[in-house]
């Protein structure tokens, strides 16, 4: 197949890579045109900006967590039917797991899909100088390809003409335009991140965004990038069989407490027979007949009062675990599941109560990075030894208030031990850290598996065929 693709790349985090990559596909959808969105790295606000954006899930690709094969093999499956893919890259082009390598980092990823990379540069403060930094970055690795730059934060069409004829004349590379500085098309930010896309007023930034793309940047010459890739492969690896008839509900979380998930976790599960029924733990006084519970992560700590004072469902949700249920849980909804939820203000919201913990948000005390999950015992994630990929990325810790059973191990991205993780009771286990299951497929088929050996529903026939 054709698939035409483009990685959006920048020369550090905060020039703007997210601006510019929704003005583009907002733009490239006002024109018609079928996209789809990707993310470089263990992101969710990004990909649910470019969602909202296209009309289509954005998917995460990632070198550490996932590897080549399996980034190549997202790629296929999701590109298979659009007219264009653009990749939104992470941190700066450079930047990944390490100093000293290039896996996790966008530059990797852009050869992975043997991409051209487009280049954003804040250009607000520079002329001459943006010469030098385009022609750095296109020398540093020879076997990457820095087609264009676009300057973002560019006040006047004059001063972009004096960034672009310094580019052109000192380098192989094209300038295809800029966006001016804007506070109608910017996105506001919070302590992990951007404002979601769930929240109001998101629709119209879209428009804007798009109507700022066709008024100062060269699409026709995005798309040409686009279009100047090689032939992708056309195989797609065959669908596993599903083993089992049984088909296993799964309530999932969402609403804007709860709405961190990778779009590839959900459809592993489905795979293995699950099908999803959304619930709101805000919203709602009732949960739905399910027979297991998938809680996101999100911003439970922004949304404390809205949840402790739905308490019908919170002892709704205690009772469904209390009863055997299968809950998995990852951040904020590990928090939620904790006996309160200490806000940055310092009030504490009383939540499920199912682990014996408060969890207390702080000013400081990032904890963030790539981990390796090792089961350290068998749970509803699988046996032990089980590994898998993920990421964490929090400001909030466990305060225990009682004994904590956890089920794993972690290790950084350069192998050393980072402590425990999984809280676990019962069929529950909530995590900090962010399971991409596409680094290991056994996860989806232990949950489903588990789910049908103990859902009273699903046990009726007798035992577990899969």
């Amino acid at each position: 197949m054709n698939a035409p693709r483009l990685v959006i790349a920048g020369t550090s985090s905060g020039v703007g890579k997210t601006t510019v990559t929704l003005a583009i596909l907002a733009a490239l959808k006002a024109r018609g045109r079928q996209v789809q969105p990707f993310k470089a790295g263990p992101d969710f606000i990004d990909p649910g900006h470019h969602a909202a954006a296209t009309g289509r899930p954005s998917r995460n690709l990632d070198g550490w967590m996932l590897g080549e094969a399996v980034n190549r093999d997202i790629f296929t499956r999701a590109a298979v039917d659009v007219d264009i893919s653009i990749v939104e890259g992470m941190m700066g082009l450079f930047d990944g797991s390490s100093p000293l390598n290039e896996i996790g980092s966008t530059a990797e990823l852009a050869k992975q899909l043997d991409a051209p990379v487009l280049l954003v540069i804040d250009g607000s403060a520079m002329a001459r100088s943006a010469a030098a930094m385009v022609s750095g970055y296109a020398k540093f690795d020879p076997a990457l390809r820095v087609a264009g730059v676009l300057f973002n934060r560019v006040g006047s069409d004059g001063h972009y003409k004096l960034l672009k004829a310094a580019v052109e004349q000192e380098t192989d590379v094209v300038a295809v335009g800029y966006l001016r500085p804007d506070p109608a098309v910017t996105i506001s930010d919070r302590h992990l991140g951007l404002v979601t896309a769930m929240e109001q007023g998101m629709g119209e930034l879209y428009g804007r965004l798009a109507k700022a793309a066709e008024e100062t940047i060269d699409l026709d010459r995005i798309e040409a990038l686009a279009r100047s890739c090689r032939e992708w492969p056309t195989a797609l690896p065959q669908p596993a069989a599903r083993r089992d008839a049984r088909t296993v509900r799964i309530g999932i979380a969402k609403d804007l407490a709860f709405c961190f998930y990778y779009p590839d976790n959900l459809e592993l599960l489905e795979a293995e027979g699950a099908e999803f029924v959304r619930f709101s733990p805000m919203n709602d006084q009732v949960l739905p007949d399910v027979d297991m519970l998938y809680l996101g992560g999100g911003y439970p700590e922004l949304h404390g009062e809205r949840l402790a004072g739905n308490i019908s469902m919170r002892t709704a949700i205690r009772q469904f675990a209390e009863r055997g249920g299968t809950i998995y849980a990852e951040c904020g909804g590990m928090m939620y599941l904790t006996q309160a939820i200490r806000d940055f203000g310092g009030t504490s919201h009383e939540m499920v109560g199912l682990f014996a913990a408060e969890a207390v948000m702080r000013q400081t005390g990032l904890t963030m990075g790539y981990r390796t999950m090792e089961l350290a015992k068998g749970c509803i994630l699988g046996e032990p030894g089980i590994t898998a990929r993920g990421h964490e990325f929090h400001y909030s810790s466990l305060v225990p208030r009682g004994a904590l059973d956890y089920a794993c191990v972690l290790q950084d991205a350069g192998g050393l031990p980072k402590g425990q993780d999984g809280v676990s009771i019962g069929n529950v286990v909530g995590l900090y850290t962010h399971l991409h299951f596409a680094s290991q497929p056994q996860i989806a088929k232990s949950l489903v598996s588990s789910v049908r050996r103990t859902s009273p529903r699903l046990s009726v026939n007798g035992g577990d065929a899969g």
